[in-house]
């Protein structure tokens, strides 16, 4: 492709952007493709078409309908048979209160025209895990892109997805599809989620998976659940400090509702119900327009109205604010409140003028008088609001990747306002902020001292890291191994550190469910779960590998009272080769797949 033809597709790639936004009828992913389907489904939808052609002599060997247990490790390709699958029998070992996953996999010759399964209870001599306990979905397709060319990352404009290798993965769980026609020389998984009481009795519990094809029985499948002696503390109890952040206006978008009318609370509490069922913690707001400028597709409102008086002087309105942080405390996300940015990516604020009855816009840095003379006013406002609601003690000031000498400045003002303010910070590690940051979250390639970690756990502090565009690996695109997910968690529990953030969990792009490529990162980096309360391939791993960060967190506290030093220096060894920088060479599932062995012996 020419420079001109490039110039040419990212043109029309822009225009048809626009285009998409004015035809909610008519269903176009961001790379303009029409979806030949209504916009924005939340029931059932149709698969986007594989842009990768079957090849018939793979499945030259393959007889009739094939129905066995899989690896959750494993995104199995649509358009080729597994390799390797696991039989007819599965078995998985639980704590109570934990969730675990199974997966298994239908490749056919000959299409199929109902295909459908269900799961049994789970039977353990005179005990059962009901059936009710067991989510299960099939794993639907959603295409995807790859890596920069030079494979370190995923951070770059992709605005001509045309530059990409793009396929269909395998990454939504779709709970709602009850029934899927298959064509011929297809591969199709469906998951298994099993949710352990926290009282139920310990033993090895016994149930079935049916498949079929219609009336017609394809295989029945057995899944064994050993449920350890051992629980899990209830969720809201997990320690983890889960941070995902939040994005309300993409729901708002895709389920085309007004911003906090009814309607738009209703569609997003099985969605961020799912949050706080992952053991979430933090609530992400926006205190100001468009804080991350046009990193999502749908850009963050502020839930704050600034008003410029007549006389100058400056009011403010929290009335958004108060019903999303309601919102979500209700749901059981009240931990921490977080409020982006007093140093947005782009230094413009926005302001409703009594004097022009119109929204103006100001551009303004720290540094500046009139940065400082607002923000002062904002903040005093705000600490005194927030007072008033009883979330003063929970609630930070938030920045993210800025400056060293930007977070000074910044701080002096913060604490000028208010100096019992928290404050939270994702970005850099800089020794200067150690002691003044409440959270502080840093990128995985750096490291927190054990000295650090250990100081400011003693001061009830947050110690955290990220993963953003800039890891290849671990992370959570839609293309990454599912096993980085997990690996996540046990990671944490090696550097000892209080949990994890991730910048996004629902900032979808125009078709969530159908295409998750977007133009500025790669696939899969904006969100984690898809409309209609759909979880993720991504996303059940990751929550699998907080329970782990739980269950080591539990047994090294249990170990070190009982001076057993042996079950510690198990679990460490288990722990110690993980190297994000090995993961090119070192698959996640083998470090993870180490350390549950160890785990499971406990």
């Amino acid at each position: 492709m020419n420079k001109k033809t490039k110039v040419f597709a990212t043109a029309c790639f822009c225009v048809m952007t626009l285009q998409v936004s004015a035809q909610e009828n008519n269903g176009t992913t961001l790379a303009g493709r029409n979806t030949g389907q209504p916009a924005y489904p939340q029931s059932t939808y149709r698969e986007l078409s594989n842009p990768v052609a079957v090849n018939p002599q793979l499945w030259s060997k393959v007889n009739g309908t094939n129905v066995e247990w899989g690896s959750i490790d494993i995104r199995y390709k649509k358009e080729e048979p597994p390799i390797v699958t696991d039989g007819d029998m599965k078995e998985l070992t639980a704590w109570r209160g934990e969730r675990v996953n199974a997966q298994f996999v239908v490749w056919n010759k000959e299409a199929l025209s109902h295909l459908t399964f269900e799961a049994t209870d789970l039977i353990s001599k005179k005990n059962k895990i009901a059936k009710e306990n067991i989510g299960s979905g099939f794993v639907r397709y959603v295409m995807t892109d790859e890596l920069n060319k030079d494979k370190n990352g995923g951070c770059s404009n992709r605005p001509d997805p045309t530059e990409w290798d793009s396929t269909l993965v395998a990454d939504p769980i779709d709970h709602i599809t009850k029934e899927l026609a298959l064509p011929p020389m297809n591969t199709q998984a469906g998951w298994i989620c099993v949710r352990v009481p926290r009282d139920a009795a310990p033993g090895t519990y016994t149930g079935k998976v049916i498949v079929r094809n219609g009336n017609t029985l394809l295989n029945t499948l057995t899944l064994k659940v050993t449920v350890k002696n051992r629980t899990l503390p209830a969720v809201e109890d997990w320690k983890f400090h889960l941070d995902l952040w939040q994005n309300p206006y993409a729901v708002a978008r895709y389920y085309q509702v007004k911003p906090w009318s009814k309607a738009h609370l209703d569609a997003m509490r099985p969605i961020m119900k799912m949050y706080q069922q992952a053991g979430g913690k933090v609530i992400t707001t926006s205190i100001m327009h468009k804080p991350w400028n046009a990193q999502t597709y749908d850009y963050f409102e502020s839930m704050i109205t600034w008003i410029k008086k007549l006389d100058g002087t400056w009011t403010f309105d929290f009335a958004v604010f108060d019903k999303w942080v309601q919102f979500m405390m209700d749901l059981g996300v009240k931990k921490e409140i977080d409020c982006y940015s007093m140093v947005p990516w782009a230094l413009s604020f926005r302001y409703f003028d009594q004097a022009t009855n119109s929204m103006e816009t100001i551009h303004m840095q720290p540094g500046d008088a009139v940065y400082e003379e607002i923000w002062t006013s904002l903040l005093k406002s705000f600490a005194t609001h927030l007072k008033e609601k009883g979330w003063f003690d929970i609630t930070h000031i938030s920045m993210d990747e800025r400056s060293i000498d930007v977070m000074l400045k910044t701080l002096k003002i913060i604490r000028h306002a208010d100096p019992d303010f928290n404050i939270s910070m994702a970005g850099n590690l800089h020794q200067e902020l150690l002691d003044e940051l409440n959270d502080y979250c840093i990128p995985i390639r750096l490291k927190f001292s054990k000295e650090a970690i250990e100081a400011r756990r003693a001061k009830e502090k947050v110690t955290t890291f990220y993963t953003c565009c800039a890891e290849p690996y671990p992370n959570t695109f839609t293309f990454s191994p599912p096993a980085e997910a997990e690996w996540i968690g046990l990671y944490a529990a090696k550097a000892n550190l209080d949990g994890y953030l991730r910048w996004a969990y629902n900032s979808w792009v125009p078709e969530p469910l159908l295409d998750s490529r977007f133009s500025k990162w790669a696939a899969g980096d904006t969100y984690l779960v898809y409309p209609g309360a759909r979880t993720s391939i991504r996303f059940e791993r990751l929550i699998a590998g907080i329970q782990d960060y739980e269950k080591i967190r539990i047994l090294r506290d249990e170990f070190t009272k009982r001076g057993n030093k042996s079950a510690l220096r198990k679990i460490e060894n288990a722990l110690k080769p993980m190297d994000e920088l090995k993961l090119n060479v070192v698959s996640a599932s083998t470090d993870v797949d180490r350390v549950k062995k160890v785990l499971n012996r406990f």
